[in-house]
């Protein structure tokens, strides 16, 4: 049994139907979840087009994940009262003008700038389309329609990072980019035309929507975010030069292994959301548990291409499935400081993929080898578990002196 209350979202009717709109906020986590990673595939180009290193380079994703965790608190509180339809609409045109501006700039320096700015709506994005995904549906359906606004995201890794690694060596990262502020212009007009109407939200303010710190609840669901996702982060920011270096797989099949990966996040997505909606509590655990082993099977098996094919899969899998799981306990437990709590989700995804890298970086530099970054990560998850048990353990106790 959860130990949460059930979520209260108000209930809206999209003025086309439920499936137009989800497909629409799909295809917006899609595209903004691409422009996100296409930096990592174009990176080499982009590189050298700019005549910096490689380390340089790097730094225009350090810039887009800044704008994400400055930008996600920030949006939501100063965008709490306009209705989430609006809203969307506006970070969206935050989004184009940052994209387009990416490509424009002459300098590196002018590159960083419009790629943090590209990164301030990524956060509150994600979080208000979960709130509106959620208010589509019944309450029983809840989980699996956020898992289905943020499976935009998972099948980015799947299309959006090949399709940026293909822009790199035929095309260019600023055409790759204008293509992407282009399909921006193409998810506005979607939410424009299928998301729903509600209405404004006068009672919300800047000291409703910061209540959330006050929270607990929200504070440790955050904190299991920030901690429970970094073993993802840590595995796959090495995965391409451990199966090079190690598995000894050539560029090609490198490529595929990286699909098996993101269709791997896609089928935990899916999976998350459902049993979500069945216990949230016993899906984060499961979740946490899971990629305790397959982590520790990608430390063992990274030597293996045969036995590497399903760690691929399963590593994204078993986490990812935290994801609509953590988003919905959000909404559960935030009150009155919806968009908030929803935003900073993403925020805490993003310091998860900083000290992901950041422990992988260390153990490899180390000299403890490239495998090592699977049992770190399963240390990631280890700690997100205890914390976890530390959230239901709070939620119970708060419930029993309530009920005293």
């Amino acid at each position: 049994m959860d130990s949460i209350e059930p979520l209260d979202v108000e209930r809206v009717r999209p003025p086309h139907g439920v499936e137009p709109a989800m497909l629409s906020l799909m295809l917006a986590t899609f595209t903004i979840g691409t422009g996100e990673f296409a930096m990592m595939g174009l990176l080499p180009e982009f590189s050298h087009s700019l005549n910096i290193t490689i380390s340089q380079a790097s730094w225009a994703i350090s810039a887009y994940a800044m704008g994400v965790v400055i930008g996600a608190p920030l949006i939501a509180i100063l965008g709490a009262r306009l209705p989430r339809r609006t809203l969307l609409l506006c970070l969206l045109c935050l989004f184009i003008v940052g994209n387009i501006g990416s490509i424009l700039m002459p300098s590196f320096a002018g590159i960083e700038l419009m790629r943090f700015i590209t990164g301030l709506p990524h956060g509150a994005f994600f979080g208000v389309s979960a709130l509106i995904g959620a208010s589509m549906v019944e309450r029983a359906r809840r989980g699996r329609a956020v898992g289905r606004v943020l499976s935009g995201i998972m099948i980015s890794t799947v299309i959006g990072s090949p399709l940026s690694t293909y822009a790199a060596n035929h095309v260019g990262w600023r055409e790759a980019y204008g293509t992407i502020a282009a399909l921006g212009a193409l998810c506005f007009a979607g939410i424009w035309f299928f998301a729903p109407r509600d209405r404004p939200h006068p009672s919300a303010t800047a000291l409703t929507e910061l209540g959330a710190f006050k929270r607990p609840q929200v504070l440790l669901t955050l904190l299991t975010s920030a901690v429970g996702f970094g073993g993802l982060f840590g595995i796959y920011t090495f995965l391409t030069t451990g199966l090079t270096e190690v598995t000894q797989l050539p560029g090609w099949l490198v490529a595929v292994y990286q699909v098996v990966w993101g269709l791997g996040m896609v089928a935990g997505n899916a999976l998350g959301g459902t049993m979500a909606d069945r216990s949230i509590d016993r899906t984060v655990i499961v979740s946490l548990t899971a990629s305790i082993v397959f982590m520790l099977g990608f430390w063992l098996l990274l030597p293996s291409p045969y036995a590497m094919l399903p760690i691929t899969f399963l590593v994204p899998a078993g986490i990812i499935m935290l994801s609509p799981a953590l988003q919905t306990r959000l909404m559960e437990v935030a009150g009155d400081a919806q968009t908030l709590a929803a935003s900073l989700n993403h925020s805490a995804f993003n310091l998860a993929n900083a000290f992901g890298a950041w422990l992988g970086a260390v153990l490899v530099s180390s000299g403890l080898g490239l495998g090592s970054v699977g049992w770190g990560g399963a240390l990631f998850s280890s700690l997100g578990l205890v914390i976890y048990g530390l959230t239901i353990w709070q939620a119970r106790a708060s419930a029993s002196r309530e009920a005293a």
